[in-house]
């Protein structure tokens, strides 16, 4: 049996994780690819690996994918040329049945990799079910600027309580690019349209949603969070590539419908699906209805989650240690920045009222999130704070963050000037250095 090479590593990550496991446990995940998903079998193998990860976790889950590629290709072999309008696939009958072949096949290989079994395998033992069907019915585009999509259609309707069934089955549910009409015809859809219009009718609580290219700022970077306000006014911008843009418009009208989350997650990086569900940061860009961060006041289900920012901090030096018991009977002098529901932020207000005076101590944050500014934004919380209690003078003890208080405005003091009951707490050994604020 193979030994751990970083087993505290291992421990401290696995603790890490466990919050989603609790969170995500019965929870209804969309998620959705375009054909060329499939473009390496071996990367798609890994995806569906996961994706099988995610089923064993007890999340319920659809998979919706498209055929845009694999519709090329059965166009191409067949000698027949593709016809685009608006930026939509013109599907004459000819068209339809190459549609149609090429759904067929992928359907058979997502369900064929998610039948696997072998041992020593992310798939073995897992016993994955897989449910499809005709849970869409859709309408013709029609004629629209003057040409006739034929059989290119949008999404009429979904049959939720028939996905729903599957899920609650423990099934996985796969939902193709396909559409049918109450007459019988068969449409070509797009799988955008698709995975928002399942999402919303299951009420899903995330919508993921693959592309090659994720929402960049103007220096390049991803952006991690944006809120629905925030991504409409992004998607103003052609120079985000159509394939994005088509994908963050489902992904913003999506959670205007009322789905919890949308992740638009890239397609070219390793695990990138569990990245994005089990890591605060993530690695692809999250939309929510509003923000997801709030900074409030510390309540006592929020200690365990304050000790688990503060420890490594104490065990380092650089925080006094505080039992749970201290911070239960000081839990009102705290805040909080809680992010997505975790605690990433922690910082307490001590005040000395008859010196008019406030100490700001036990400032922590979350590793991954210290260039976000939230040790500003809880100084900036506190000094209002403490004005509030007529506080003149703000006060702090660091042995390693002298540079930082320098620079939020704070200037090196002496010990004999804190307030006569801190100085008497002094720890000399300890030797911090003391800086005061005038409010």
């Amino acid at each position: 049996m193979a030994t751990l090479q970083h087993p505290e590593s291992f421990v401290r990550w696995f603790r890490q994780v466990a919050p989603y496991l609790h969170a995500f446990r019965g929870r209804t995940f969309v998620v959705a690819f375009g054909g060329e998903m499939f473009a390496e079998r071996a990367r798609f193998a890994s995806f569906i690996h996961d994706v099988s990860i995610l089923a064993a976790l007890g999340i319920r889950l659809v998979l919706a994918h498209g055929a845009r590629p694999q519709i090329e290709a059965e166009l191409k072999a067949r000698g027949i040329r593709s016809h685009y309008a608006h930026g939509l696939r013109i599907t004459d009958e000819r068209a339809l049945q190459a549609v149609k072949e090429a759904a067929g096949v992928l359907r058979v290989e997502i369900e064929a990799l998610l039948s696997q079994g072998l041992p020593n395998s992310p798939m073995a033992g897992a016993q994955i079910r897989v449910a499809s069907g005709n849970y869409i019915t859709a309408r013709p585009i029609g004629v629209v600027k003057g040409t006739d999509f034929l059989f290119t259609g949008a999404v009429r309707k979904v049959d939720a309580a028939g996905i729903a069934r599957r899920l609650d089955a423990g099934e996985v549910a796969l939902v193709p690019p396909l559409g049918y009409s109450p007459t019988g015809e068969v449409f070509n859809l797009a799988w955008e349209d698709v995975a928002e219009s399942v999402a919303v009718a299951l009420r899903a609580d995330k919508l993921l949603m693959y592309t090659d290219r994720l929402p960049a700022d103007a220096k390049g970077e991803v952006i991690a969070e944006l809120t629905a306000q925030e991504a409409e006014i992004l998607l103003k911008k052609e120079s985000l590539g159509a394939s994005t843009l088509r994908v963050l418009q489902h992904a913003v009208r999506a959670v205007k419908a009322g789905v919890a989350r949308s992740h638009i997650v890239t397609r070219r990086a390793a695990g990138s699906l569990l990245l994005e569900l089990f890591t605060h940061t993530g690695v692809g860009s999250m939309i929510t209805a509003a923000t997801v961060e709030k900074l409030r006041p510390a309540r006592i289900e929020d200690v365990q989650g304050m000790l688990a920012l503060i420890e490594p901090l104490e065990a380092e030096g650089t925080l006094v240690k505080r039992s749970r018991e201290l911070l239960e009977a000081e839990i009102g002098n705290f805040l909080v920045v809680e992010h997505d529901g975790v605690i990433v932020g922690c910082a307490a207000l001590y005040p000395f009222k008859e010196e008019k005076s406030a100490e700001f101590a036990c400032l922590a944050v979350a590793e991954g999130y210290r260039d976000a500014g939230y040790g500003e934004d809880l100084l900036k919380a506190c000094e209002e704070r403490a004005r509030s209690l007529r506080i003149r003078r703000l006060f702090a003890l660091t042995t390693h963050a002298a540079h930082w208080f320098l620079e939020q405005g704070f200037r090196a003091g002496d010990v004999a000037k804190l307030p006569s009951r801190r100085q008497a707490l002094y720890n000399w050994k300890r030797g911090s250095k003391v800086f005061f604020k005038r409010l």
